[in-house]
């Protein structure tokens, strides 16, 4: 999984509350368990004019010019300005696959549904909580100016906006070194894979009744 120290990006402003899994990567498209290939149907029903249909191509498909990101000025933001109980409904973590496989590298908003934000961690993207007022005065500023950029430190745990301004936000530590050192749960196993050998060596010895045929 890729590091994350700090990452400077433009806004991709989704005004909307309780986006749910299924607005994020509809169930049609949850026919794979790799992590990989689901960018191109983020927000499918909202991005598209033919919402769901798997068997056309993404670049040749009607794309629904008056959705936020479909506008030019948005077409290379990777940070995603959400309102509350981002990532409701079900549980299903293809829904971060398809924002890490767009590009998204961090999700602002004031709320997430537990079983999503739990998910980004382990797919690399960062949700980052900010009090209700910031939001509502980044959404402001999105909409005055186009092409905002923000820069999120995971080392210091701020968001910060041309300089001037800076907002703090929290996050477990252990999550926080995770992200820092580019772990998922998988290679953090693996990092005690000498121990683990050890242990089933030893079991095998003291045990060897388990291991009989």
């Amino acid at each position: 999984m890729k590091k994350f120290l700090s990452h400077t990006g433009t806004v991709l402003p989704f005004d909307r509350s309780n986006v749910d899994t299924d607005a994020i990567l509809p169930k049609q498209y949850l026919k794979s368990i790799s992590k990989f290939g689901f960018g191109d149907w983020l927000f499918d029903d909202l991005r598209y004019l033919d919402p769901g249909d798997v068997r056309t191509e993404c670049k040749t498909r009607r794309v629904n010019p008056d959705f936020v990101m479909n506008k030019s000025q948005y077409q290379s933001a990777n940070i995603l300005l959400a309102r509350e109980n981002f990532g409701c409904g079900s549980s299903r973590e293809h829904a971060v696959w398809a924002l890490s496989g767009y590009g998204i590298r961090v999700v602002i908003a004031p709320s997430f549904a537990d079983i999503f934000y739990n998910n980004c961690f382990k797919s690399g993207v960062l949700p980052v909580v900010l009090p209700t007022d910031v939001v509502d005065s980044l959404f402001k500023l999105a909409a005055q100016q186009e092409n905002i950029e923000l820069t999120v430190n995971l080392e210091n745990c701020t968001v910060s906006y041309a300089g001037e301004q800076s907002w703090s936000f929290s996050v477990d530590e252990t999550r926080r070194q995770n992200l820092l050192q580019g772990h998922d749960e998988i290679s953090i196993t693996l990092l005690q894979k000498e121990a683990i050998q050890d242990f089933e060596n030893n079991l095998k010895s003291s045990e060897k009744w388990l291991f009989s045929n």
